[in-house]
């Protein structure tokens, strides 16, 4: 297994049904409860640990999630209120080395997660399939549309813990 991807490698599903997008809504509802008990109990130094060679620590891991999960919200917001917006990419590695990303408590991003997951998951649950078909231009990845996004968000956030989860089974915490 690739650490890297202990899910494997993001797929967008070929042809998404309504069924599909409701199961990716609900992993979506779900990270936030399945983070919070992938790091429940884990101190300050296994906080500090890199769930890899060259990694990110656990710290990182779930300040990452938390920034990238900001932008994914706002992503969607925007592709559904604008003609094909254009929106920004950001660095996602220089945001992991801020100070914040490397210091700030896990439960700081923990509680930011549910309240943005609460508000993003109410969204989708409105969206009709119309909704899904409505496009951004990302400046790296071209055209996306908004089912794109709910599918790469919904394996996102199960990639991320799943890093977290397999160095606690690795390490024996």
């Amino acid at each position: 297994m690739d650490a890297r991807y202990p899910i494997g490698d993001f797929k967008e599903p070929k042809d998404s049904t309504a069924a599909m997008r409701k199961q990716a809504i609900e992993e979506i509802a779900a990270t936030p409860a399945k983070l919070r008990a992938a790091v429940k109990g884990l101190n300050d130094s296994q906080l500090e640990t890199p769930y890899r060679d060259g990694g990110w620590t656990v710290r990182q891991t779930v300040h990452h999630i938390a920034d990238s999960h900001l932008n994914a919200y706002i992503r969607f917001r925007l592709a559904l209120t604008e003609k094909e917006p254009t929106i920004k990419p950001y660095e996602e590695k220089l945001w992991a080395n801020l100070p914040d990303a490397k210091s700030a408590p896990a439960e700081v991003s923990l509680v930011m997660l549910e309240s943005l997951h609460d508000r993003w998951v109410r969204l989708l649950r409105t969206l009709g399939d119309a909704d899904y078909e409505k496009t951004f231009r990302h400046p790296e990845h071209g055209v996306r549309s908004v089912g794109w996004l709910l599918f790469l968000y919904a394996w996102h956030g199960k990639h991320h813990t799943a890093h977290i989860t397999n160095l606690r089974q690795a390490k024996g915490w």
